[in-house]
C-alpha cells in the first residue's frame, strides 16, 4: 500500500525514529499510525536489549549544582563511541539526570547495587509493622512485597519518576536514548553532596 509523507512525518514527530523504520512500521500496521507506534515501541525494546550487552567505555562527566550552591552532582554516563558522548543530545541527558538527582537523591543506580543486609532491614521493618497492624498472615507477604517494591522505586535511580516527566523512569529515559542514539548508554557512577550532610559516598554500578 502507498504510505504518505504526512504519516511518516507524523510517526516520526512521535516517536523520533528514522524514516526507514516508519515507513516498515506503517506497512506493517496498513497505514495506522498508532498501531505502527507500537510496531516501533516493540522494535525499539528488542534493539535496546541487545545493544545492552554491548561494552560503553566512553561517556562524559557532567555536574549540576542546585539551590543556590546548596546541593551539587557529578555524574559519569557512558556510552560506546566518543563520537555520541560529544552530541547535543547525549550532553543534554547527562544534564537532565544529574538534575534529576540533585532533586531525588537515588541510594543506588540499579536495584542489584544496593546493599542486601540494608535491603533485608527495610522488608523486616515492614514485616514487623503489618503484623502489629494485625493484618491475616496470608496477605502479609503482600503488603510487604508491595512496599518493598514502593521503597525501591523511591530509592533506586533507574525505577525513579523522572522529575522532568513523572510518566517515565529515569530506565526509560536511557531506553529512549539508546533506541535514539544506537548505543548502549548507562549511568557509570554519581555522586551528591548537600551542604551540612555528612558521609556522602559515591553510588556505583556493580
Amino acid at each position: 500500500m502507498s504510505i504518505s509523507a504526512s504519516q511518516v512525518k507524523e510517526l516520526r514527530e512521535r516517536t523520533g525514529v528514522g524514516i526507514m523504520d516508519c515507513k516498515q512500521a506503517l506497512v506493517e500496521s496498513s497505514g495506522d499510525v498508532d498501531e505502527a507506534a507500537k510496531i516501533l515501541r516493540k522494535m525499539g525494546k528488542a534493539k535496546v536489549a541487545k545493544r545492552a550487552s554491548r561494552e560503553a567505555s566512553e561517556g562524559r562527566i557532567e555536574s549540576y549544582v542546585h539551590l543556590g550552591g546548596k546541593i551539587a552532582v557529578m555524574i559519569e554516563l557512558n556510552c560506546e563511541t566518543d563520537f555520541v558522548a560529544k552530541s547535543d543530545d547525549f550532553i543534554s541527558l547527562a544534564r537532565d539526570i544529574a538534575m534529576h538527582i540533585a532533586a531525588s537523591n537515588p541510594m543506588a543506580i540499579k536495584r542489584e547495587d544496593l546493599n542486601a543486609a540494608a535491603l533485608e532491614e527495610e522488608r523486616e521493618v515492614y514485616q514487623s509493622q503489618a503484623e502489629a497492624e494485625g493484618k491475616p498472615a496470608e496477605i502479609i507477604e503482600k503488603i510487604v512485597d508491595g512496599k518493598l517494591e514502593r521503597y525501591l522505586s523511591e530509592s533506586v535511580l533507574y525505577e525513579q519518576a523522572f522529575v522532568k516527566d513523572p510518566d517515565q523512569t529515569i530506565g526509560d529515559l536511557l531506553s529512549d536514548a539508546i533506541h535514539r542514539l544506537g548505543e548502549n548508554i548507562l549511568v557509570g557512577r554519581f555522586v551528591r553532596f548537600a551542604v551540612g550532610e555528612s558521609g556522602t559516598e559515591i553510588a556505583q554500578s556493580g
